[in-house]
């Protein structure tokens, strides 16, 4: 198997499991070193075991990074009295170590979420997800297949707002010049759209019917997926960079 195709190519069902997992350690260190040593070795590990596209992935935490820099100023400007040495004052405003400390932890603990989060969303294919689910975390098969063919849906759907609108406007509807015009007359678009859904939906059920879809648990798969020895190399990998940046991250404190 190629390297940079490893993450791709993990179990989806084990690497939810490593993302809660890391989530929950993560919440309980307050020190600012071991959500950032964490996030330095979850974008290194993505360098070197994914192909994703790293300009979407830049895109994508921008938002992230806003937010963590909201946390880092509120923090600082509304936090408890903690003690300790005040590092610098502005008017009636003082901030000493121990609150800035504080912040830089808050702050850095949302990226280092945000960034394994994209780690798994950006290497899971959302079918394979759903069929790990079910074979290794016994979901049940209602569930699952409600899942897949409501996320089947979305592009179907956002395919028949399209041809909907464009209708409209070739009929010289929906040319209006304000948002609250435009926002009321979305009304004209939801309807058929929903009539449109019922529709597919009623088709899905036909069709999961017809091939003897009961909903009840299943022995065998179309599609198996299974847990390979590289999915537990990947898993110590994960665990040994959690491990050693709360490690660290208390030493460095």
């Amino acid at each position: 198997m190629v390297l940079n195709e490893q993450l791709h190519e993990m179990n989806p069902a084990i690497k939810f499991l490593v993302v809660v997992v890391s989530m929950l350690t993560l919440a309980w260190f307050f020190n600012p070193w071991t959500p950032a040593i964490f996030f330095v070795g979850i974008v290194l590990i993505q360098l070197v075991c994914s192909r994703i596209n790293w300009k979407l992935w830049l895109l994508m935490m921008i938002p992230f990074v806003i937010t963590a820099f909201g946390y880092l100023w509120t923090t600082i400007l509304f936090a408890a009295e903690a003690g300790g040495t005040v590092i610098w004052s502005w008017k009636h405003i003082e901030v000493t170590d121990e609150q800035f400390a504080r912040a830089l932890s808050l702050s850095f603990r949302v990226i280092a979420f945000s960034s394994i989060s994209l780690l798994f969303a950006f290497t899971t294919r959302p079918v394979n997800f759903v069929m790990s689910l079910m074979q290794q975390f016994r979901l049940s098969p209602k569930l699952a297949y409600g899942i897949m063919v409501g996320y089947q849906f979305l592009p179907v759907v956002k395919e028949e707002f399209v041809q909907i609108r464009h209708a409209h406007r070739l009929r010289g509807v929906g040319d209006e010049k304000w948002w609250w015009q435009r926002l009321f007359g979305m009304r004209r678009m939801l309807i058929p759209l929903l009539a449109a859904a019922v529709r597919k939906a009623e088709r899905a059920a036909f069709a999961m019917e017809a091939r003897a879809f009961t909903g009840e648990p299943r022995t065998e798969f179309f599609k198996p997926v299974t847990v390979r020895f590289n999915d537990w190399v990947l898993t110590a990998l994960f665990l040994t960079l959690l491990i050693s940046s709360s490690i660290l991250g208390v030493l460095l404190t």
